[in-house]
This record gives structure tokens, C-alpha cells and sequence, in this order.
């Protein structure tokens, strides 16, 4: 009756990485560091895949 079910790592990554990159692009388009906005990006999708993970 349970199934324990395989996350997929890259997917929620992506996901992740789409969300963040939609908000930061905004910031991008307001003056911020593009090298700046890549790297929030890629924190905030590490972390909602760290929480997805030990969650």
C-alpha cells in the first residue's frame, strides 16, 4: 500500500532554479549584478532542494 517514492534531484532543481531566476531577472532588470542575481539563483535552488530532501 506505501510506496516510498524517488525524488528527482535535477527536476526540483530546475524548478527551483525557474522560480528563483524569474525573481532575480526582475532585480537584473532594476540594475542589479547579473553575476550577482546567477548566484542568489543558484543558492535559493540549492536550498529549496536541501529542504525538499530532508524534509
Amino acid at each position: 500500500m506505501y510506496q516510498k517514492q524517488e525524488k528527482d534531484w535535477l527536476g526540483s532543481f530546475v524548478t527551483a532554479a525557474l522560480g528563483a531566476g524569474i525573481i532575480t531577472s526582475l532585480a537584473v532588470a532594476q540594475g542589479q549584478s547579473p553575476w550577482l542575481a546567477m548566484g542568489i539563483t543558484g543558492f535559493a535552488a540549492t536550498v529549496a532542494v536541501a529542504f525538499d530532501r530532508f524534509l
